[in-house]
């Protein structure tokens, strides 16, 4: 296993070489010039070449490139100049609210997809391989900012049962003290249930969002998973065996589903992760999805090459998990390792 760890870790750092290179030529590609936005539209040309050279955007694309590479060296993901906050910061303190609602968001959607997924496999063409497939179309064709306007409307503006949509609190709750970033532990690490009712209460409606986009992909993998695992030799031979039905799909076939359901999962998380600035934006949630995306329409490179190498070393370290789930569920990958 260490040896399997240490080959995906090498192989991964030419990709987050690519990724730092094509992201800045990228933002730098980018149309409308961040010096003019800034200046303001009554800006004279001189003062929008004074700030650009401030900026640094007057130096030759290969002298940016080494500057902004010594100073990632370093960790220091350079200054959003819409906030004026270091880059590193405001990520830090974002991505805690946007992992806690998409691992909700994800946890919800196994809680559904996974058994829903198993039982149409186990019974194709009952009524409840026709409501998985209906489920699954459903949460793929319905736009996650509709879904989530939907849920405003129904439950904030008709029935009232779910707060406004204004944030990771009430207003009339205090944010705990930060030990993990995640609001749901750290109320219960300070013991301060009102606040813990008061998170979660505000999380529901946006994991839920969530996790009907989400079920989509992993309820069909399941289902296709478990169809072709259920159609196997082995399978076949264990209930010859006699064993009961039960044992059969427990022990032999799920566990050797699963093996595709956990690379599903992997992509979903990190595609949730980086993509849910509706839902962010829907539910005013300071994730760093939204954070990224007033970067991109201000033409703000620093927190739009963060984010991005922000995404790509999870990305990589997800995978890495997987790899490590891999090996624990099916021996044989450590050997091929």
């Amino acid at each position: 296993m260490p040896a399997l760890i240490g080959k995906r870790l090498l192989f991964a750092i030419p990709s987050l070489i690519g990724v730092v290179i094509v992201t800045f030529l990228l933002t730098r590609a980018l149309p409308g010039d961040p010096a003019a936005y800034f200046a303001g539209p009554a800006a004279t040309k001189e003062a929008v070449e004074q700030i650009r050279k401030k900026l640094g955007f007057d130096k030759p694309l290969i002298e940016q490139f080494f500057h902004y590479t010594n100073d990632l060296a370093h960790g220091d993901f350079g200054t959003s100049l819409t906030t004026g906050q270091p880059v590193a910061v405001e990520l830090r303190s974002r991505l805690p609210a946007s992992a806690e609602l998409t691992l909700l968001g994800l946890v919800v959607s196994i809680v559904i997809a996974i058994p829903l997924g198993v039982l149409a496999a186990t019974r194709p063409g009952s009524w409840i391989d026709h409501l998985c497939r209906v489920t699954t179309t459903a949460g793929v064709s319905l736009p996650v900012f509709f879904t989530g306007l939907g849920l405003v409307y129904v439950f904030y503006f008709r029935l009232s049962w779910s707060p406004a949509p204004l944030g990771r609190l009430d207003v009339f709750s205090t944010a705990p003290p930060t030990v993990t970033g995640f609001y749901l532990i750290d109320t219960l690490i300070a013991r301060d249930f009102e606040a813990f009712r008061s998170a979660l209460s505000q999380l529901i409606l946006p994991a839920v969002t969530l996790a009907i986009f989400s079920l989509a992909p992993i309820a069909r993998m399941t289902r296709a998973s478990m169809l072709a695992v259920l159609a196997s030799d082995f399978v076949r031979t264990a209930r010859a065996s006699g064993l009961s039905p039960g044992k059969v799909i427990v022990t032999y076939a799920f566990r050797n589903a699963m093996l595709p359901v956990i690379t599903t999962l992997s992509m979903v998380f990190s595609f949730l992760l980086g993509a849910n600035v509706l839902v962010e934006k829907v539910f005013a949630w300071p994730g760093i999805g939204s954070y990224a995306v007033e970067a991109l329409i201000a033409s703000d490179f620093a927190p739009v090459q963060g984010f991005v190498l922000t995404m790509a070393v999870m990305y990589v370290l997800l995978n890495l998990l997987i790899d490590i789930l891999y090996g624990v569920i099916d021996p044989r990958v450590r050997l091929e390792g």
